[in-house]
């Protein structure tokens, strides 16, 4: 499907993006190299027509284009693991930021995928970006998706997080060194080889050789040479949370699957313009989440512009397909206690489960990575009482 824009903006989606753009705006049609001319006085734009059609049915194509089949004999679910020191001999440990290969003589660095050849294909890969969630993962394999989890430079926060100072750029640009291997931050020095993008790369060729059944080479370029971003799904809960908005702010992607977070509360990066479309990000919190009562989920929504897709939906009142919003929320019981909260809407052991033992969230995961992202809701307000300015003190009440 085609995403067109207020100005009626069209964009040739995977890989044909760059081929050409077109705007048809009060009779005047528009071209890269801006020539602009009307429809109907110019044979030379009127003779292009024939191919714009054909540029989009090609683009509706790819697409629509249907994943891989697997060629299985032995048809399963797969679990994957191996030392990204193995897989690449740049890796190196950085312990300036807490980044270790190895700790206590135990491997430090171990990076694992799964995938489940007896499921339909999707042709989407997520790349989770905080330890290893075996339910998560099971349940993303269920849907037909491909599950990476690796190992980057991400022990800095504890560390450096004190020393943002008045830098309201200070983590996020420590986010994107430690996501892409660019120097933007002064703070850290990570190599691109020791980024999350970099170690994804890695891991996917190294799979591609090593696994051939799980048809990982569907996710790399026809020279081998980089990921096709668009078909990943980049998450993370909290932490990775925050790091994967940040790295899709600079990095096209597919979708971007968010559990309490983003963070960041003293800082502005969020409203920064996104490489991902807007409707690309779907958030899901606790309500008692102490990132939710102290407005750090909710101004990270609205300065993401999350706010254009839908209001904040209360899942455990909305059934699925949740208004089609990307901001959703949950108030099931917890037990009062914030720090399961922040956990629960992961599946594990905070989650939360109905009197039979199952998990009562199921339909909201789904959701999350599975949910069409061109469906969005209808257009809110930001919320007044969601403070934006976090480093000033609340006004006192009289």
């Amino acid at each position: 499907m085609l995403l067109t824009d207020a100005w009626g903006i069209t964009r040739l989606s995977d890989g044909l993006d760059f081929l050409l753009t077109g705007v048809i705006h009060h009779g005047q049609f528009h071209l890269l190299n801006g020539f602009t001319g009307s429809l109907e006085r110019s044979l030379m734009l009127k003779s292009l027509l024939p191919a714009l059609f054909v540029l989009n049915v090609l683009a509706v194509m790819v697409r629509a284009e249907e994943a891989p089949a697997y060629r299985d004999s032995k048809p399963q679910k797969y679990e994957l693991s191996v030392r990204a020191s193995d897989i690449d001999k740049r890796v190196q440990a950085h312990p300036e930021i807490n980044f270790f290969l190895e700790k206590e003589g135990k491997p430090a660095d171990l990076e694992r995928a799964a995938v489940d050849t007896r499921v339909k294909p999707q042709g989407r890969l997520v790349i989770w970006l905080m330890g290893y969630p075996q339910e998560l993962s099971n349940r993303c394999t269920s849907y037909g998706l491909h599950f990476i989890q690796v190992h980057y430079a991400n022990g800095w926060f504890s560390k450096l997080s004190p020393q943002a100072g008045e830098d309201d750029q200070f983590l996020g640009n420590i986010r994107l060194e430690a996501a892409t291997g660019k120097d933007v931050s002064k703070a850290v020095d990570i190599p691109v080889a020791d980024s999350a993008g970099e170690r994804a790369l890695q891991f996917v060729k190294h799979l591609a050789k090593t696994h051939p059944q799980g048809k990982w080479d569907q996710f790399l370029t026809p020279d081998g040479k980089a990921l096709q971003w668009e078909k990943v799904t980049l998450a993370g809960s909290s932490h990775g949370a925050t790091t994967s908005a940040r790295f899709a702010k600079d990095q096209r992607v597919g979708r971007v699957v968010l559990f309490c977070g983003p963070r960041d509360q003293l800082e502005m990066w969020q409203a920064l313009p996104s490489a991902t479309p807007a409707n690309r990000y779907f958030g899901f919190t606790h309500i008692l989440d102490g990132g939710w009562t102290g407005d750090h989920y909710c101004r990270s929504w609205e300065l993401m512009g999350l706010h254009e897709y839908g209001p904040i939906v209360d899942v455990d009142q909305v059934p699925a397909p949740f208004k089609n919003s990307r901001r959703l929320i949950t108030g099931a019981d917890v037990g009062g206690n914030a720090r399961r909260a922040h956990g629960s809407v992961v599946p594990g052991r905070s989650a939360v489960k109905d009197q039979d033992g199952h998990y009562i969230h199921e339909s909201v995961w789904r959701y999350l990575f599975m949910h069409p992202v061109d469906e969005v809701g209808e257009k809110t307000a930001e919320d007044p009482s969601c403070r934006k300015d976090l480093r000033t003190p609340p006004a006192s009440k009289k």
